[in-house]
């Protein structure tokens, strides 16, 4: 758990929501099930303020908006905790893996952020962080990139700092294993035996394929094989760990906390929360306090740009994900974020969240669609629209 106090209160008094025009990706892009094409997966950015004037921000989808605002732009006044629970419980009936529930995370995300900066603190140095970096592993590698691309891409993650690389596998929907083979040992003789390689088949595999694309790369010597069955099959799941041995990585699609107890009893080695997608962000330091205690690998994917305020809480061995064709397009709608440099991000010394929006760039660029205000009607407790541009 963080070391916050969760009898912190909050009056909600309004918020403004940027909505974004596609943005599109430096190059077209593919994993094994077809995600995520030409565009990064963003849809806006919220701001959301407290009675006393102080702002929580971070990117948002539109769920957040019509799921979320309604209920708290109401006047009233709850604690941290009593919020919380009060709309968790309200989410229930969506499912505890649905976009509502992860609508709740951006919100836990933004009521952090609002504390830090009551506080007049970076969001890492409130919630204990006693470094002013995180470790990293940067992943790319699109199936749409021919072998020599690839593995220039693997190369100059490498001179960029970084010591461990991941790229996509599961070509032609999983059936061309023979490509991904190939591609594997060319980014094996460009990277050299020294740099850890992973790969990621986006769950496109039965357990009798993911068998047969485990024994085809084991030559290669993968530092991790991550996703290559459903990620809610948890027999299949651990059927490849006790037939394969190697190190299994799971977690992208999870929500909570206790999905990750049942992956860990399963045989899953290698723990990969992913920030923008968990319901609470303090489950994050759970996760990763059940690896250290059952020997697992940690890491954590999301926005680097923002998961860096969490990666400061790991050790240097439990590493952020930083995923480039998402990054960069993320990264260029930000006028202020940690800064990339051997392997690491360097979080910047500004109170709150190390993020901020590049407003002006995305007026001017045509990024920004639109804005919408909505306030809290204290007098009949209803939510309110009263302003859009």
């Amino acid at each position: 758990m963080f070391p916050i106090d969760e009898n912190a209160k909050f009056t909600f008094s309004k918020a403004v929501f940027y909505n974004f025009n596609p943005i599109p990706v430096k190059k077209p892009w593919r994993d094994a099930t077809g995600g995520f094409g030409n565009f990064a997966p963003l849809q806006g950015w919220v701001r959301i303020y407290d009675s006393e004037g102080y702002c929580g921000e971070t990117f948002c989808s539109t769920g957040l908006v019509n799921n979320i605002l309604p209920l708290i732009l109401t006047g009233e006044t709850k604690t941290y905790k009593e919020w919380y629970h009060y709309i968790y419980w309200k989410m229930r009936n969506f499912g505890f893996q649905s976009g509502q529930i992860v609508d709740l995370g951006q919100l836990d995300m933004i009521m952090l952020d609002i504390m830090a900066r009551r506080d007049g603190k970076p969001l890492h140095k409130f919630l204990g962080a006693k470094k002013d970096w995180a470790a990293a592993y940067k992943g790319g590698g699109s199936l749409l990139s021919d072998d020599e691309d690839l593995a220039a891409d693997m190369v100059r993650y490498v001179e960029e700092g970084y010591k461990t690389v991941k790229f996509k596998v599961g070509s032609d929907w999983g059936q061309n294993m023979e490509r991904d083979v190939r591609r594997l040992e060319k980014v094996r003789a460009a990277v050299g035996n020294d740099i850890e390689i992973a790969v990621d088949g986006n769950q496109v595999w039965n357990v009798e394929e993911a068998l047969k694309f485990a024994e085809m790369i084991r030559p290669y010597n993968v530092a991790w094989y991550e996703e290559p069955v459903h990620s809610h099959d948890m027999n299949a799941i651990k059927e490849v760990k006790e037939k394969t041995g190697m190190m299994i990585g799971y977690g992208e699609s999870m929500r909570n906390y206790y999905a990750f107890e049942t992956y860990a009893e399963k045989g899953v080695d290698h723990l990969m929360p992913l920030v923008g997608r968990m319901s609470k962000m303090s489950d994050l330091i759970k996760i990763r306090d059940l690896a250290r205690a059952n020997g697992l690998r940690f890491s954590s994917g999301g926005t680097v740009w923002l998961n860096a305020a969490f990666g400061a809480l790991y050790d240097e061995n439990e590493m952020l994900e930083n995923h480039e064709p998402m990054t960069e397009p993320i990264g260029d709608c930000l006028s202020i974020k940690p800064e990339e440099k051997n392997g690491r991000l360097y979080l910047p010394d500004i109170v709150g969240t190390p993020i901020r929006l590049d407003l002006p760039k995305l007026e001017q660029n045509g990024t920004l669609e639109s804005i919408r205000c909505f306030y809290a009607d204290k007098n009949s407790m209803n939510f309110a629209v009263r302003a859009a541009y």
